[in-house]
């Protein structure tokens, strides 16, 4: 620990954490050079003693699965994320996610993308972590690697693994963007994947598909339009009586909301490339602010 950097170390030996080796940690070397939002990585493998050990930096403000669902004991009025705030760390997932798939010589899926790895730093910046299940992405031509990327169809985590990953696909940077748009549709209605209100065929893509279509208020997590019905700038009226400020930001709601769903199609093809949700969530950043007070 230098300065005021903490650190916070896994010992692996117990667990025999063997995996390690096949992702080794030096690749995570240039992300934490290049770019804020991955959380650095580093390995030991200590001579005479088979010890090993992941370390990463100590993000304080925990997961955002804790922000979302805090615990009795966790949760304050504090506890809450701002529509802006999750607005901010939907950009950062998504900028990570364009590093690995876009701009790295080798690109790489993170295939186990969910709220509990994503980890918040003290100004609540969104940290991508557990690289655990990550692949390289093999060129089309290089049989052995491929078929090592198609062990990735039995792992993942329920509710947010690409479904096409359950009859043995390989890795792809499409399964990466469904994680990322179930992230999304949790983080701005509220709910879980795998809410017990989803039952018969419904799920997360279903209900807020349906909502868009219907009365997306009924959608949207109830802390954000408590937030919004709270915020003070509701003076600009228009003709139908309604607050354009309050009408401006439910746009933009919608226009996450459409996010998330399409990027959790069931069809890979249907999904968008990251690189361009990464381009709207900017664009709808920008209007917020144009009637979000920031406080």
């Amino acid at each position: 620990m230098r300065g005021n950097q903490i650190k916070s170390s896994v010992q692996l030996r117990e667990i025999g954490a063997n995996f390690v080796y096949p992702l080794h940690p030096s690749i995570f070397g240039p992300f934490e050079r290049s770019w804020g939002v991955l959380t650095a990585c580093s390995g030991f493998d200590f001579n005479g003693n088979d010890f090993k050990a992941l370390v990463y930096e100590f993000m304080s403000n925990r997961s955002l699965d804790e922000w979302l669902h805090p615990s009795a004991s966790q949760y304050t009025e504090r506890s809450r994320l701002s529509l802006l705030e999750r607005v901010n760390i939907a950009i950062d997932v998504a900028c990570a996610l364009e590093y690995l798939h876009h701009h790295c010589e080798t690109p790489i899926v993170h295939c186990d993308l969910k709220p509990s790895n994503v980890l918040l730093d003290d100004e609540k910046t969104g940290h991508v972590g557990d690289f655990g299940l990550a692949r390289f992405l093999p060129k089309a031509t290089h049989k052995l690697l491929t078929d090592e990327s198609s062990s990735i169809g039995v792992k993942g985590s329920f509710g947010y693994v690409a479904p096409e990953y359950g009859i043995g696909s390989v890795a792809a940077t499409e399964g990466d963007v469904y994680s990322f748009g179930v992230l999304i549709l949790k983080m701005f209605t509220g709910k879980r994947p795998i809410d017990d209100m989803f039952e018969n065929g419904l799920d997360l893509h279903c209900f807020a598909k349906g909502a868009l279509a219907n009365q997306v208020e009924r959608a949207i997590d109830s802390v954000l339009l408590q937030e919004i019905k709270q915020s003070e700038m509701k003076r600009i009226v228009n003709l139908d009586g309604k607050n354009k400020s309050w009408c401006s930001i439910l746009e933009c709601l919608v226009s996450i909301l459409k996010i998330g769903v399409t990027s959790s199609s069931e069809s890979p093809r249907e999904r968008m490339d990251i690189g361009n949700v990464l381009s709207k969530l900017q664009g709808i950043k920008k209007k917020l602010l144009e009637f979000i007070v920031i406080a």
